[in-house]
Parts: structure tokens; sequence; C-alpha cells
């Protein structure tokens, strides 16, 4: 609890620090795709990556992990740092899209490879495995960039996430507990918890691509430990709100014709602000789901059964399904009638 604290403060501190600076040089100007309506400050994933990964140093230094534990830390610490690098020049001066995928390729790729997690062993070989995760390491850093366009709404996802991966790590089956990622999943949700009051609707400060690349990373390299000890529907279920908005949305863009890496209003999120919602209400809807959706990946872990993995599995779907579709529906109010 010391770690989630302090990162918590941390970050917070940092914001109050840099958010001068971020005013003066890092303001978001709203247009036709945004959520806000007035010019709002971005850059607050600067104090939120920096919190957790500094709070991540203390504990690894009185843990006396392993040294392949902190040379893998080192790895995703510096892949992390360098997207949010990329993130940070992008904020200002936007990059081409071939050259920020080609940046994030070689980043996953950094952490996928040196990982040494092999997700399906028997059934296919190593090469294509690792490209199979390379690419969704890719489309995972990119959708949380994507999913992050409503206030409070990153916090409503990977706090749960975050929370759940700390939690569930030593259910994981039999093997030894991803100690390191549930270390920095801690960390993490401490800090985004200290980030909360600055983008609370109407937001004051947004994460920025400077975040929300790196924090796309973290999460999934965390995701993928923990799939590598044999929680594979877990680590399916926990991120699988962000998954489907954003897998359906870039299908449902495709098959348009449209030019995905442009900025859209066609996620169901969005929809749903378009539709009378409002992003207090988007993101309560994304929070408490997200709950359920743990509550599912604990049950993958209490009963390993093929059984009880599918039907948690279909259960999550449908769950996410309904609540896509609800987001995607104008609410109907009821007229009042006035008295004569």
């Amino acid at each position: 609890m010391g770690i989630l604290l302090l990162s918590g403060v941390l970050s917070a501190v940092l914001i109050l620090v840099l958010k001068p600076v971020l005013i003066r040089y890092a303001l978001a100007r709203p247009n036709a795709r945004s959520s806000h309506k007035i010019p709002t400050p971005q850059g607050g994933g600067i104090a939120v990556v920096g919190a957790a990964l500094l709070m991540v140093l203390l504990p690894a230094w009185f843990l006396n992990l392993p040294g392949y534990v902190l040379s893998q830390f080192l790895i995703v610490a510096c892949a992390s740092i360098g997207l949010a690098l990329i993130g940070a020049v992008d904020d200002i001066r936007p990059l081409p899209a071939s050259l920020r995928l080609l940046l994030q390729m070689a980043a996953v790729m950094a952490v996928v490879l040196t990982s040494g997690i092999r997700i399906f062993p028997e059934w296919m070989p190593l090469g294509v495995e690792q490209a199979l995760l390379i690419f969704g390491g890719v489309w995972f850093v990119n959708l949380t960039n994507f999913m992050d366009g409503l206030d409070w709404i990153t916090v409503a996802e990977m706090v749960p996430v975050t929370g759940a991966i700390v939690i569930l790590g030593p259910m994981a089956s039999q093997e030894p507990p991803p100690l390191l990622a549930m270390v920095i999943a801690l960390a993490l949700c401490g800090a985004l918890l200290g980030f909360a009051p600055f983008n609370k609707p109407v937001a004051r400060l947004f994460l920025g691509d400077v975040g929300s690349l790196p924090i796309g990373l973290l999460v999934g390299w965390m995701l993928l430990e923990l799939a590598g000890t044999g929680a594979l529907a877990a680590a399916l279920l926990l991120p699988l709100y962000y998954l489907m908005d954003a897998t359906i949305t870039l299908l449902r863009r495709l098959a348009r014709r449209e030019k995905v890496w442009e900025a859209h209003r066609s996620h169901f999120y969005q929809q749903a602000t378009d539709n009378g919602f409002s992003a207090l209400q988007v993101s309560a809807h994304v929070f408490g789901l997200n709950l359920v959706l743990a509550g599912l990946a604990a049950m993958t872990l209490i009963w390993s059964s093929g059984a009880v993995q599918i039907a948690a599995l279909v259960s999550g779907i449908v769950l996410v399904g309904l609540m896509l579709r609800r987001f995607s529906t104008p609410r109907q109010t009821i007229p009042l009638e006035v008295s004569r």
C-alpha cells in the first residue's frame, strides 16, 4: 500500500510542478473531433509514467531481485520512456503516422523479444508466436492512445486493470507470480489515482500521447506476463472493453475505406457522449464493467477448467457487447408535462 500511496502523491506533486509549463507549451485546442470545448493542457502522462517508474526503483532495491528481473525492468522502462518521448514530440508537433508506427514497433519488439514468454509453446513456432505478440502489442499501444479521448476514461479503464493484475497475479497457475509486473501495476495504479483529480470532468489536464502510449506498453506487457503464467483468459478479459471498442471501430472504418490513422469521433464511448451520456456517466459505466470483467477473470483462475474459461470469455464478450450497444443508442428522455 505504501507504493500505491507514494506513487499517487508523487504523481500529483509532479503535475502541480509541471502544469504551468504544460499550459504554455502543450495546450490542446478543441477541434471537430474533440470531446472538450476549451483549450486544455496535455502532458499529464509525464507525471503518471514518471511517478510509476520511479516508485518501482525503491522496491526493486529492497527486494534484492535477481539480475534478470532488473534487466527486464530496465528494458521495459527504457521502451516506455522512448514511447513517452515520441508522444511528447507528437503532442507538440504531430509526427508522420509511418514514423510513429515504426518507432512503436521498435519499442514493442524490444519488450517482447527479451521477455522469453511463450503463450502457445506446443501449438506454434517461436517466430510465429513472437510476430503475433508484437502485432498485438503494437495494436494495444495504439488502442490505448485511441481510447484516451474522454475525461476520466483511462482512469476508469486502467485503475481496475492494474489493480486486478496485483490481486490476481499470485493466483495464476502454479508458476511463480509475475512479481515485477505486479509491482509496476501497483505503482501505475497509484500514479493514475494521483492524476484522477486533475482529469475529473470537466478535465483541467489531459494525459496526452506522452502518457497514453507508454501506459499502453506497460499494461500490455503486464498482461503478457499474466498470460505467460497460464492465465490467458484472465489476460484477455481484463482489457476486453478497450479491445472490443477499439477493434470494432477500426474494422468499421476499414470497411468504409477511411484513413484509420486520422483522428475521428466514431468510437463507441464518443458515440455515447453524442447520444446523451455525460463524460462522467460513460466513465462510470466503463469502471463498473471493468470490475465485473475482473470478477470473471478471477473465476478463470479459481476454476481452471476449459468450460469455465470459455464461459467467462463468452460472458465478458456479451457484457461488453451490451455496453457498446447501449453507448451507440440515443438515450430516450421522457418529456415533462407542463400544467396549464
